[in-house]
């Protein structure tokens, strides 16, 4: 990882960007959908934004996002490229409205699944000192509770968890944070319910995951918010288009930009 190292970019903050990772117990809950369209929410709000794909086994945030990426972060770890070159502008980038960069994983291919932690501590260090450049650091973290996984999410200043009503959803979920909290106890994440019917469901949804932490592991987590069940996402998703941009209408968007709000941390 001595790519990293090479060129450090001049920080235009003082203080960087605080790193938001969002994580789940399990796939299909819609987590990479909700990071990048966090992202693109961001960037409509004019805060330069950096969105990270973090699953380093089997990346997909460019596949969502129907973009091409000259380079990624296999480059990175292999010692081609630092990592501020692997940054990909989307939809213009962060100088245009609703555009944010990106920083890519190696889609498809598994070949970041066995990095090293060293590769990983790597990729952190790197992360910190991109962060002087944004107003806000997404890390879409892979689904599932291995070594990197809660590596990367105990480097974020912030993790949100996504679920949704199924048991397995909420079981995997109270799994992740019972890991994360034995590796760093001074983290508590927050809870995101996802594809709810009702947000009066997902409040119940929520309760029942928030209880079993309470119970269990002595900590309850707090509510980020609740996302409605919306026919325009798995549309967004199936159009490679995030849900700002084709359906800026969306029920399910005013709950991410509630979201986006809530979970906020403004550097100094």
């Amino acid at each position: 990882m001595s790519a990293l190292a090479r060129r450090a970019p001049t920080p235009q903050r003082v203080n960087p960007a605080p790193i938001v990772a969002v994580a789940s117990g399990k796939g299909g809950v819609g987590k990479t959908w909700f990071s990048t369209t966090l992202a693109c929410t961001y960037g409509r709000q004019n805060r330069r934004t950096l969105l990270v794909d973090g699953d380093l086994g089997l990346a997909n945030v460019d596949v969502q996002l129907g973009i091409r990426p000259k380079s990624d972060l296999a480059a990175v770890v292999n010692g081609w490229i630092d990592l501020e070159a692997a940054v990909t502008p989307v939809l213009g980038g962060p100088s245009k409205t609703g555009g944010f960069d990106l920083l890519p994983g190696h889609s498809g291919s598994g070949r970041l699944a066995n990095v090293t932690m060293e590769d990983v501590a790597g990729i952190v260090a790197g992360l910190a000192t991109l962060a002087f450049h944004y107003d806000r650091v997404i890390l879409d973290l892979a689904a599932g509770v291995d070594a990197q996984t809660i590596r990367l999410a105990g480097a974020a200043d912030k993790v949100v968890v996504v679920t949704t009503e199924e048991p397995t959803a909420l079981t995997d979920a109270y799994a992740f944070i019972k890991v994360l909290r034995l590796h760093n106890p001074l983290l508590t994440p927050s809870i995101v319910v996802n594809m709810a019917d009702k947000r009066l469901t997902g409040r119940k949804i929520y309760d029942q995951l928030a209880k079993a932490c309470e119970a269990y592991l002595g900590v309850r987590p707090p509510l980020a918010g609740v996302i409605v069940r919306d026919t325009a996402v798995p549309e967004c998703i199936r159009a490679q288009t995030p849900l700002p941009i084709r359906s800026p209408g969306a029920p399910a968007l005013d709950d991410v930009i509630r979201i986006a709000d809530q979970i906020a941390i403004d550097p100094a």
